[in-house]
């Protein structure tokens, strides 16, 4: 996520009210999360597991809970709870305003574009021309539809992500102001759900096609040209590449990569990358051959059991 300009270090701390380390006047010009990462960005970090991680990333400003040894060319931003003060930079740069009408005057609609009755659009859409958006859409704040896009009745774009801190006291929920992006050509299903990214985008890519029903967490991106069958759930952080294809029912953990012109049946749950140009089904989801001689070495078992009790 972009600031709409250039902050100091010290504002930043201002801000949240934390100690700092470098330069006063260090340039700050984002905030985001640690795989999507550019230089002046600040990133938080609050487990010792991942310092070196956050601290060797691209990022240039480290939301930290320790005072560590600060890298050259960056600094740090020190805080007793770097997820509470992540959340008050997205609240101060990208606060919730409410809407007062059906489709905000801040909204733009290309021409020919097609809005059918009872569709909710928030603050700062922007869609293409040419698209039909059938009744009981709802598309939140920063929502980017291109060219030529059919969504179907029900479906939800830029809701905030599932992403909860565990306290003792219950779930503290890390605040979402990122955006969704639909390329041109996209079909989307009736109650589709896509989740806006925390501080990214979550993106469709051009012509691709996603039946009724289909969750697609945040800051997840679908690549150009595929295709995916009804019931799928996608978590958060996931690549999907170019022209791949998933069947119904399928499960897609976080973080992970599924490679181009993949194909995955139907249930399949998939909780590790994939490579591409390559079929796969089960769970976890594996090659079909490899499936295979796994199903038929089971189908062998009965008998070999068999076998024994008879020695």
């Amino acid at each position: 996520m972009n600031f709409p300009q250039q902050h100091t270090l010290q504002q930043i701390a201002t801000i949240i009210q934390s100690e700092f380390v470098g330069d006063k006047d260090f340039p700050v010009w984002g905030m985001n999360e640690i795989h999507v990462v550019r230089e002046g960005d600040i990133v938080f970090v609050d487990h010792p597991k991942y310092y070196d991680k956050a601290l060797n990333s691209a990022a240039t400003v480290i939301l930290i809970n320790k005072n560590v040894e600060c890298p050259k060319g960056k600094a740090l931003l020190i805080s007793d709870d770097p997820f509470r003060d992540f959340n008050k930079l997205t609240t101060f740069f990208k606060p919730f305003k409410n809407s007062t009408q059906q489709i905000s005057a801040s909204a733009e609609v290309g021409e020919g574009t097609t809005i059918q009755p009872n569709v909710f659009i928030g603050n700062h859409v922007r869609i293409g021309k040419n698209c039909i958006i059938h009744s009981n859409v709802s598309i939140y704040d920063h929502t980017i539809i291109g060219d030529n896009v059919t969504i179907h009745a029900g479906t939800v774009l830029g809701g905030d992500a599932f992403y909860y801190k565990n306290r003792p006291e219950g779930f503290d929920k890390l605040k979402s102001g990122g955006k969704v992006v639909i390329e041109d050509n996209v079909d989307i299903g009736a109650a589709c759900t896509i989740d806006r990214g925390v501080t990214g985008e979550t993106t469709i890519g051009e012509g691709s096609k996603i039946d009724n029903q289909v969750q697609i967490g945040h800051d997840t991106i679908i690549g150009k040209k595929c295709l995916i069958a009804s019931q799928v759930g996608i978590a958060g952080c996931v690549v999907i590449e170019d022209e791949v294809t998933i069947w119904g029912q399928v499960g897609i953990t976080s973080g992970i990569i599924i490679g181009k012109k993949a194909v995955i049946s139907a249930q399949s749950g998939v909780s590790k990358s994939l490579a591409g140009n390559t079929s796969y089904f089960g769970t976890p989801a594996d090659s079909f051959r490899k499936k295979y001689k796994e199903i038929a070495s089971i189908r062998l078992i009965p008998s070999l059991i068999e076998k024994i009790d008879k020695l």
